[in-house]
């Protein structure tokens, strides 16, 4: 099982709890500005294949949350779609 399909099953319970305006939230949901450049530095430090050890954790840390909020945003639209808001 992927590492994205463990964390959907893991999360559909949470899916379950949402309302509509929590919904909106996590749809809109996006990194601060300083967290974007940060993983940005990181992703372009990847390609060059300049990470240090630490930064290539910090990087995968990053990319694992992303995958977790992308799951929840998805799960987020599935109810919006389903129940609008207003």
């Amino acid at each position: 099982m992927t590492t994205t399909a463990v964390l959907n099953e893991l999360l559909e319970p949470v899916g379950r709890l949402l309302t509509p305006e929590i919904a909106r939230e996590l749809v809109d949901l996006r990194a601060t500005p300083s967290v974007q450049a940060r993983i940005d530095e990181l992703a372009a430090k990847s390609s060059e294949g300049t990470l240090t050890a630490d930064e290539r954790a910090e990087y995968e840390t990053y990319a694992a949350a992303g995958t977790f909020i992308a799951i929840l945003q998805s799960k987020a639209r599935k109810l919006l779609q389903e129940r609008p808001i207003g």
